[in-house]
């Protein structure tokens, strides 16, 4: 059985979609995947049943041992990301593209892999993944023009969006569900203008969470750093990362930090304010688009990427000394 383990957000999601439309014909796999953050997936995988794996949009680091262990078993894995890497495996089992350039997503990797056949794909997912610059490029080499181009943020925003949560619960769909659904539209086009398709539901509830993030809690700003604090509601958790990439694109000399107050465990018979943590998005400065994944791994539960990082599980006490960190690093 093939194995396909993507990122829940617009980039993993995308980076499948153009592989699977490409492919033009039906082949049996199993899919693996979840809200965004979580991106130990690859350790779901079954030596005893897989084929073959492809992995992406989910950090090498974070599963090398998973990985490891497909390669002992003498299973082929394609791997394409845009992460950290850590020690990349040395096997003939092993084709890769990894790219850890801080203007590259998966999505993107793949549309050059793929030599452009669903180059539409493949911009939404660069604007659902904050590289407006480069979706903006991509898009004019090809022709679009403005009004495409916003559709096609539009969608790309949505689709991420739709990926942030601390559990499946939080989320409108499914990722897997909504990669499947996603199956039926080899032209992006058609579904933003398809009335009542997933497009149209996912704006309609967007909108609504980012009009309640504008009135959330400013905790610090300064030349540097912008840090916002978000309660403990599903909408919250939806809409951390999204709204972290708007505060970056307003504002793109400064760093962002977004804030969610991760949930307690209700069954304790107190929940002391050292037992609290915060899921935390941190955004490099768009004019500045390095060390966001550096920093966030500094802490646990921590990593990411250049532009844009983030810590599962920030205990409450080291929020100060996070904030410290990211105006050292951008100062």
């Amino acid at each position: 059985m093939h194995y396909n383990v993507f990122n829940g957000d617009a980039d993993g999601i995308i980076a499948l979609l153009q592989l699977r439309l490409a492919q033009k014909s039906e082949i049996p796999c199993l899919l693996i995947t979840g809200v965004k953050r979580d991106i130990n997936l690859l350790q779901q995988v079954d030596c005893s049943k897989a084929t073959s794996v492809t992995v992406l949009d989910i950090s090498l680091e974070k599963n090398s041992k998973a990985l490891d262990d497909l390669l002992l078993a003498n299973i082929p894995v394609f791997y394409v990301d845009h992460h950290r890497t850590g020690d990349v495996p040395q096997s003939p089992l092993f084709t890769s593209l990894l790219d850890t350039d801080a203007n590259t997503c998966t999505s993107l990797l793949i549309n050059e892999h793929l030599q452009g056949q669903y180059v539409h794909w493949a911009i939404a997912a660069a604007y659902g993944d904050n590289m407006h610059s480069s979706a903006s490029i991509l898009a004019k080499k090809i022709g679009l023009s403005e009004f495409q181009q916003g559709q096609l943020n539009e969608l790309g925003t949505y689709i991420n969006y739709n990926g942030y949560g601390q559990e499946i619960s939080d989320l409108h769909f499914h990722p897997a569900d909504l990669y499947t659904v996603l199956l039926d539209y080899p032209n992006p086009f058609t579904l933003i203008e398809q009335e009542g398709s997933v497009f149209s539901k996912l704006k309609i509830a967007y909108l609504d969470d980012m009009e309640k993030a504008k009135a959330a809690k400013v905790l610090s700003d300064n030349a540097l750093v912008k840090t916002i604090l978000l309660n403990d509601e599903p909408w919250a958790r939806r809409v951390s990362g999204v709204f972290g990439n708007e505060l970056a694109n307003q504002s793109p000399d400064k760093a962002h930090i977004v804030v969610t107050l991760n949930q307690v465990n209700s069954h304790a018979e107190s929940n002391t304010e050292s037992e609290q943590s915060y899921t935390v998005s941190l955004r490099a400065p768009l004019n500045n688009k390095q060390g966001a994944g550096d920093i966030c791994a500094l802490f646990p539960t921590g990593g990411g990427r250049a532009a844009a990082a983030g810590v599962n599980q920030l205990p409450s006490a080291m929020l100060n000394n996070f904030i410290d960190a990211v105006a050292k690093y951008y100062q």
